[in-house]
C-alpha cells in the first residue's frame, strides 16, 4: 500500500507539473503561408537582394537610403534569402547609425530623429544583434531617452525627436511609435506608457490614425480628433506592435490589436487588396503587404491568404514578365506599374518604386510577423509554433519603412477570428506539451493498473 500511495502521489505530482507546463505553453502557431506564396516571397527577396549596391539599397537621389536598406534587411530576414548580403548590409547600417538618425552629417549637432532611432532599435533586435551596442551606440537607451515623460500630459509615452530650440508639433507618427514598441519589446521590455500612447492613436472603429497631431496641435486621442483619417498601413503596424507588446505582458494591448485586426478585415477588397490613405488611396502592394502580414499575425488566416493572392497577382515572373521577364520576383506597386513593366521593362526612373513596393509587399507573402522576424525560421509551408518570451540580445545588425507605404513617385515596411494570443488556430497548435501529457497519463494509467493487479494477486 505504501508503495502504491507513493507511486500514485508521484504520478499525480508529475501530472500536475505537466498540466502547469501545458498551461504556460503558448497555444498558438503562425500558420504557414501557401507553399506557392512562400516561394513567391523568396523569389521577391532574391530580386531585392540583387538590387543592393555596395551592400546598401540606393535611393532616388543618393547612393544609399538607410531606411530602405533596413526594409531590405527585414525582407531578407523574413525569407532567409541571401545571408551574406544581409550580414554585409547589417554591418553597413551599424556603421552609419548617425547618418540615419541624426543631422550630424550636415554639421547640425544635437538633432536626433525619434522614428529613425526606434527603427534602428528594432532592426538590431530583429537581426539578433546587440541593440545596446549597435555600431557602438546603445539604441535602447537612446530610444528610451526620446520617450516623452509624465510632465507632457497626453503626450506621455510618445517617441519624439530631439532638436535644440524645437518649435511646433513633433513629426513622429504612428509608424514611429510602432517601431518603438516593437524595438523596446524585443530588447528587454516596453514601458506601459509607450504602449498606452500607441493605443490612444486608435479610434473606436478600430483603425489607427497616422499622425497624432492636428493643425491645432496634438490631440489627446484619435477619438478626440474630429474626422480623423484611419490608415491601413498605420493600423497594420500598430496591430503587430501591440501583439508583440501583449506577449510581453502589456495591459490592454491584446484587445487593441484584436480590434485593429477586425478593422483591417473590414477594409479589405473582394480581390484581397488594400488601399492606403492620402496619396496612397489607390489599391497598392505596400498597403496590402503590411495588412496581410498583420492579419496573419493576428490569426486571420482566410483574409491573410486573400491578401497574398492579390500580391502574387502583381509579381513579375518569367512567364508573365514580357519585357521585364528578367526581373522575375519583383512586385509592382499597382496594376498600372505591372502593365507598364510588362510592356516596356522597369525603367530606371521607376526602379526605386519597385524596390520599395517589393520590400514591403513580400512580407504579406511570407507572413512572418514583425514581432517574430529573426526568431522564427522562414516559412517552409508548414505551421510554425511561436514563443512568448522576449528574445535576449546576442551579439551580431532589419525593417519596414518609418514612413507609410510609398506612392508611385516616393518612398516609404492562419487561424480563426481570435487574437493570436489565445485561440487555437484552424491549422493546429503547438503539440509538444500535449504529447508529453498524453505519454505521462498513459504511463500513469499503466502503472496504476499493474499495482491493482499486484494487490489482487
Amino acid at each position: 500500500m505504501a508503495l502504491s500511495r507513493r507511486l500514485a502521489s508521484g504520478l499525480g505530482a508529475a501530472a500536475a507539473t505537466t498540466l502547469a507546463v501545458v498551461a504556460a505553453a503558448p497555444l498558438t502557431v503562425v500558420a504557414a503561408p501557401d507553399p506557392d506564396h512562400a516561394a513567391a516571397a523568396r523569389e521577391a527577396a532574391s530580386w531585392l537582394a540583387d538590387e543592393f549596391t555596395d551592400d546598401v539599397l540606393p535611393g532616388p537621389f543618393k547612393p544609399e537610403d538607410w531606411g530602405l536598406t533596413i526594409d531590405g534587411l527585414l525582407a531578407l530576414s523574413a525569407t532567409g534569402v541571401d545571408p551574406s548580403t544581409r550580414e554585409a548590409a547589417t554591418a553597413q547600417v551599424a556603421a552609419n547609425v548617425r547618418a540615419y538618425n541624426s543631422w550630424d552629417n550636415w554639421d547640425v549637432e544635437g538633432v536626433t530623429d525619434g522614428g529613425a532611432t526606434a527603427k534602428l532599435l528594432y532592426a538590431a533586435s530583429a537581426s539578433s544583434a546587440d541593440p545596446t551596442d549597435f555600431g557602438g551606440y546603445d539604441l535602447r537607451a537612446e530610444t528610451l531617452s526620446l520617450i516623452a515623460g509624465a510632465d507632457t500630459d497626453h503626450q506621455r509615452g510618445r517617441v519624439t525627436n530631439r532638436a535644440p530650440g524645437q518649435v511646433g508639433p513633433d513629426p513622429s507618427n504612428t509608424f514611429d511609435q510602432s517601431f518603438a514598441v516593437l524595438g523596446l519589446t524585443r530588447s528587454g521590455g516596453v514601458p506601459q506608457d509607450v504602449v498606452d500612447f500607441l493605443i490612444r492613436q486608435q479610434c473606436a472603429a478600430g483603425g489607427f490614425r497616422l499622425y497624432p497631431d492636428t493643425a491645432d496641435g496634438p490631440s489627446p486621442s484619435c477619438d478626440d480628433q474630429p474626422n480623423a483619417t484611419l490608415d491601413v498601413d498605420s493600423t497594420a503596424m500598430a496591430v503587430q506592435a501591440l501583439l508583440s507588446a501583449a506577449e510581453d505582458g502589456a495591459a490592454d494591448a491584446a484587445d487593441a490589436a484584436d480590434a485593429g485586426a477586425e478593422w483591417l478585415v473590414s477594409q479589405q477588397h473582394t480581390d484581397g487588396s488594400f488601399r492606403g490613405s492620402g496619396p496612397t488611396t489607390g489599391k497598392n502592394s505596400n498597403s496590402t503587404g503590411l495588412a496581410g502580414q498583420a492579419l496573419a499575425a493576428a490569426g486571420r488566416d482566410p483574409e491573410a491568404a486573400k491578401a497574398a493572392v492579390a500580391l502574387a497577382a502583381l509579381q513579375l515572373t518569367a512567364g508573365n514578365g514580357g519585357a521585364a521577364a528578367t526581373e522575375a520576383g519583383a512586385i509592382a506597386y499597382n496594376a498600372g506599374g505591372l502593365a507598364a513593366a510588362v510592356e516596356e521593362g522597369i525603367a530606371d526612373n521607376h526602379r526605386d518604386e519597385w524596390r520599395r513596393a517589393t520590400a514591403q509587399a513580400l512580407l504579406g507573402l511570407a507572413q512572418v510577423p514583425l514581432g517574430r522576424i529573426g526568431l522564427d525560421p522562414p516559412p517552409t509551408g508548414q505551421p510554425t509554433p511561436t514563443g512568448t518570451a522576449s528574445p535576449t540580445p546576442s551579439a551580431t545588425g532589419t525593417a519596414p519603412s518609418a514612413t507609410p507605404s510609398a506612392p508611385p513617385t516616393s518612398g516609404a515596411p492562419v487561424t480563426p477570428t481570435t487574437s493570436s494570443l489565445g485561440g487555437l488556430p484552424t491549422t493546429g497548435a503547438a503539440i509538444t506539451s500535449y504529447v508529453l501529457l498524453a505519454v505521462l497519463l498513459l504511463g500513469g494509467g499503466v502503472g496504476l493498473l499493474l499495482l491493482g493487479r499486484r494487490r489482487t494477486n
